[in-house]
Formats: C-alpha cells, sequence, structure tokens
C-alpha cells in the first residue's frame, strides 16, 4: 500500500530563539538510501520555501491568486517520500526514523487508489 509522508518544518521566516538546527543533508541522503535499500521508496521531493507558494481559489465562478501558502501557520510543509509499504505500521516506523522527526511532525497519508477512466 502506498503512503504519503508529509514533511512539516519550522517556518523559517520567523524562526524560535531556542529551535534546534535541521538535520544535515547527510541524514536525509542516508535515510532516502535506506527507503531505496528497502524497496520502500516511490518518490519524493523538498519544497521550496512557503514564501514561493501561490494559492488558487474559485468563489462564486471567479479565480483568485494569493501569494503564499494556504495558511499561515509556525510549521509549514517542507516536502515528501511516496512510499509503498505493506502496512501503516511500517510508514508510521519510517516516518519515526526521517531525520527531521524530532523538529516537527510527519504526516502520514494514505493513498487512494484512483480507478483510471478506459
Amino acid at each position: 500500500m502506498q503512503y504519503l509522508l508529509l514533511i512539516y518544518v519550522a517556518d523559517e521566516r520567523n524562526p524560535a530563539p531556542d529551535a534546534p538546527p535541521q538535520p544535515p543533508m547527510e541524514a536525509w541522503m542516508a535515510y532516502t538510501r535506506a527507503l531505496i535499500e528497502a524497496g520502500a521508496l516511490v518518490g519524493g521531493n523538498a519544497l521550496q520555501g512557503p514564501e514561493t507558494a501561490t494559492t488558487v481559489r474559485v468563489e462564486g465562478g471567479r479565480r483568485m491568486i494569493q501569494d503564499g501558502p494556504y495558511a499561515d501557520t509556525k510549521e509549514q510543509l517542507g516536502g515528501y517520500y511516496l512510499i509503498d509499504v505493506p502496512d501503516l505500521d511500517a510508514a508510521l516506523a519510517w516516518a519515526a526514523r526521517m531525520p527531521s522527526i524530532g523538529h516537527g511532525p510527519v504526516e502520514v497519508r494514505p493513498i487512494m487508489p484512483t480507478p483510471m477512466p478506459e
């Protein structure tokens, strides 16, 4: 079953004075290698900062564009991994191993199978 591991990170625009440093890139590379070696990695990417986001809404048939992320929060979506593992317990175990787990939450969401049109 496929799961999306959504990585939330502190909003670097307003870091807390006592915020721990982010994990080094080597930790992310090791984590990614472990996913590959386990045959669990389907894909993933880091995202550019929330200041690069553009939010689109349609209200009353009118398109509205907003610069910035959908929500102004202390934590922003920083990236994701798409994994294929046997069950939720396995997905949770991978989430708990993520280098950033001590810096912000990881949301684990199952992928809904999408029927393809014929």
